[in-house]
């Protein structure tokens, strides 16, 4: 297993099944106290442990959640190498984006806060990967709410100019602003009317890109701010099949990113991603085509 400290430390205590007050008994028994809130903290990337008595827990974690010995402690030995900065979300005042959105007033502004967001792409006959639906549920964080905007990169070789944002419910496109060199695309999303604080709003929208080509085999989501549960789904077309596939994160929009695992296709040909409570950081899914 490996990947950014908090995914792995997130995914193995999923799968082991251990509520976080359990885990917090266990390391009580062994004579480590460590409080309900930093556990929280340490799985959700909103702090990493770095005193003595925390790293003790985090070597202990690895026995009682069954991972091999510096299974975490190793990705916090490296963690000069990919520096997390979990309070920030992604850099959307540098680059392409950052120019597109510093022509739309207010877009960077946290005045919705997501619940829900489903992501799907969808690859068709000819590895293109082509249409991205994706379907958001959000609540109004102040009065008089009345958008969202989009962002959207394009692959390298895609002509931005051709790219659509196609409205499918409760909203409509507004302005929309591409930039050419960086194959980038914000667009607003008008709902229609005014939110008031607390009201809560569904919208769905897709993303066609006919520029792609076969050559294209990577799916991302940025978190600007902190979200609830995202689903990311890649759905492959019978006669494209891929040899593999695996998720992978970027601390931000512009650095390296980690593979974190592999993702074996289901029935339905797809794979897919969940996680809950990221608040900063590129979650991916990328696959390789066969010879």
């Amino acid at each position: 297993m490996t990947g950014p400290f908090h995914l792995v430390l997130r995914t193995a205590i999923r799968e082991r099944g251990l509520p976080l007050d359990r885990l917090r008994s266990r390391l009580a028994e062994r004579g480590i106290q460590i409080g309900l809130a930093s556990l929280s903290d340490w799985q959700h990337g909103r702090a990493r442990p770095q005193r003595p008595n925390s790293l003790r827990a985090v070597a202990v974690l690895e026995e009682i959640l069954g991972l091999p010995r510096n299974a975490l402690t190793g990705l916090l030995a490296t963690h000069h190498l990919t520096p997390f900065r979990p309070q920030q979300g992604v850099d959307e005042y540098h680059g392409p984006m950052g120019e597109l959105l510093d022509m739309l007033p207010g877009a960077r502004d946290w005045n919705l806060e997501v619940i829900t967001s489903e992501h799907a792409v969808t690859v068709d006959a000819h590895r293109s990967p082509s249409r991205v639906t994706v379907r958001s549920l959000a609540r109004a964080r102040r009065d008089d709410v009345d958008r969202t905007v989009v962002r959207y990169f394009g692959a390298p070789g895609c002509a931005i100019d051709r790219v659509r944002v196609v409205p499918v419910r409760n909203c409509a496109v507004g302005r929309l602003l591409r930039h050419r060199e960086g194959r980038a695309l914000a667009a607003e999303l008008l709902f229609g009317q005014r939110l008031q604080s607390g009201e809560t709003w569904v919208w769905e929208y897709e993303l066609h890109d006919a520029t792609t080509s076969e050559s294209e085999s990577d799916f991302a989501h940025a978190f600007r701010r902190p979200e609830g549960t995202c689903l990311m789904e890649v759905r492959f077309h019978p006669d494209a099949l891929p040899s593999r596939v695996h998720d992978y994160f970027r601390t931000d929009l512009y650095v390296d990113r980690h593979r974190v695992k592999e993702l074996m296709l289901n029935a339905h040909h797809a794979v897919h991603v969940a996680t809950s409570g990221m608040n900063s950081g590129v979650i991916g899914i990328s696959w390789e085509w066969p010879d």
